[in-house]
């Protein structure tokens, strides 16, 4: 697929290539600024990746997250967020086990943050990684005044452009689409 700018002409002459198609396509930014273009989401993903690994890895070693209750507990939280929540229901669910909810919840974020730093199913561990920002905003951060004060819907924000273009670059899923198309294997055409 060879989409050619003006005084292309159509031909291979002077083409580059954007996002691993043959190019150049008319109106991208070439040079620097197409570098900068394509590298754009790889601080985001950086980011987002070891910041949720580590929240992760962090609950799951903490001695007080997944006890029963007492400060630092997520059964505390769940408790001291309760009548603020945008979502109390959530909040009773996860108080029927705590200790589960907890675990899974630093599990997700590991499994999250992994995938996301590795670029392996980026959009599906931003999909994660969006859906635990959401229920987090609608639980614990609800009650920030202004609500600004609250991080998780930022980060919720900050997994939409990765769940929408995914992780063309310096990643698995890259690496796995370019064995499929030399397999002849792309799902859609």
């Amino acid at each position: 697929m060879s989409v050619t700018g003006p005084g292309g002409g159509g031909t291979d002459e002077g083409a580059k290539t954007v996002h691993a198609f043959p190019g150049p396509v008319a109106g991208a930014p070439v040079g620097v600024r197409g570098l900068a273009a394509r590298y754009a989401l790889l601080p985001l993903r950086l980011f987002l990746g070891i910041t949720f690994l580590y929240a992760g890895i962090h609950k799951l070693t903490d001695g007080t997250f997944l006890t029963g209750s007492g400060p630092g507990s997520f059964a505390g939280t769940l408790r001291a967020v309760h009548e603020t929540a945008a979502a109390p229901w959530l909040a009773d669910l996860a108080q029927q086990s705590p200790q589960g909810f907890g675990t899974a919840l630093s599990v997700a974020e590991v499994a999250v943050g992994f995938g996301t730093l590795c670029g392996l199913w980026t959009r599906v561990a931003a999909a994660g990684g969006a859906l635990l920002s959401l229920c987090l905003w609608l639980t614990v951060s609800w009650s920030s005044e202004p609500y600004y004060y609250g991080n998780d819907l930022p980060y919720l924000m900050a997994w939409l452009p990765l769940l929408l273009a995914g992780a063309p670059l310096l990643s698995l899923d890259a690496l796995l689409a370019v064995r499929r198309r030399r397999k002849g294997q792309q799902i859609f055409g």
